[in-house]
């Protein structure tokens, strides 16, 4: 089996909301995107990744948040577009997860907007454990548990720090001791990665402040994976537990164009053997010209 993991698609899309919906939080990620993020965020590597992950018959695509830049309707709605036409997969065989971006407001928060656009890959084969939000959801196929979370909070401007909450680890908790788990590998789906940073502030300005305690409900695993997105790069850490390694795997943003070839736009491919024993993890970076995938590790750290 193999998995495919995109993150950070930042599709951006301002037709209609400037300026009358720009006079909050996203004002300053408007300003962003004009000295910054625009300039290096492009859609083309994106539908690029999306025609070579159906080119290599993948049997899942893992989406870990941010696809959007401020929570629009018009970026979910390309988002959309994406999946439909240049991934061209059924619903089943692709699950996404918000980040930070796709909660970037409270009242996209409210409105429930990220679940709306895109309920059809949330759906949860234990939907009893599943919260009012859709998280966590579990998708069972073959040897593989695929958990979906959700880190993705509104914050003040500036701060892009996550959070599972009480009553979402509470319910990975009931998934992680299932039946039906216990006898897969479990493959999380998480924005914010796992490692937070070894400052507390900037933990609490970009980390997920809650890490320690989803830590403690993965110590009985004897394998698995975190997979995640938020750093935009590309990095493979493990986390001991007393029964073996959970390894937790950032893609970077697959709109990135950068210098760095561990930051530079593409997606991951993790294979697994028939009993669900993680057998490979392979980047796939975008080349700019002529606008196809070389492979490449995923550095360890």
């Amino acid at each position: 089996m193999r998995i495919a993991h995109l993150s950070d698609l930042h599709l951006l899309d301002l037709e209609g909301a400037v300026p009358g919906r720009l006079f909050n939080k996203r004002f300053t990620g408007w300003v962003n995107l004009k000295l910054k993020r625009g300039h290096h965020h492009k859609p083309h590597p994106v539908r690029a990744a999306a025609l070579e992950i159906k080119r290599l018959e993948i049997d899942h695509v893992a989406i870990t948040g941010d696809l959007s830049n401020l929570a629009l309707e018009r970026e979910f709605d390309r988002v959309k577009d994406l999946l439909e036409n240049d991934l061209g997969l059924s619903a089943d065989r692709i699950s996404i997860v918000p980040g930070n971006h796709d909660a970037y407001t409270r009242g996209a928060v409210r409105a429930g907007r990220f679940a709306e656009w895109f309920a059809p890959f949330i759906t949860s084969d234990l939907p009893e454990l599943a919260g009012s939000n859709g998280f966590p959801f579990v998708r069972l196929r073959g040897p593989i548990a695929i958990i979906g979370l959700s880190t993705a909070v509104a914050r003040p401007p500036l701060v892009a720090s996550g959070a599972l909450g009480d009553a979402q680890l509470e319910r990975l908790g009931r998934v992680l001791t299932h039946p039906e788990v216990l006898g897969r590998t479990v493959v999380i789906l998480q924005h914010h990665p796992i490692h937070n940073p070894t400052s507390r502030v900037k933990t609490l300005l970009e980390g997920l402040t809650d890490a320690a305690r989803e830590i403690e409900l993965l110590a009985d695993l004897e394998r698995g994976l975190v997979l995640h997105g938020h750093l935009h790069r590309r990095i493979h850490r493990s986390l001991m537990t007393p029964r073996g390694t959970v390894d937790a795997i950032g893609s970077t943003s697959a709109s990135l164009l950068h210098e760095d070839v561990d930051r530079m736009a593409g997606f991951n491919v993790y294979t697994f053997d028939d009993a669900g024993a993680l057998q490979g993890v392979e980047a796939h970076r975008f080349e700019p010209e002529p606008g196809t995938f070389a492979p490449m590790t995923v550095p360890r750290v």
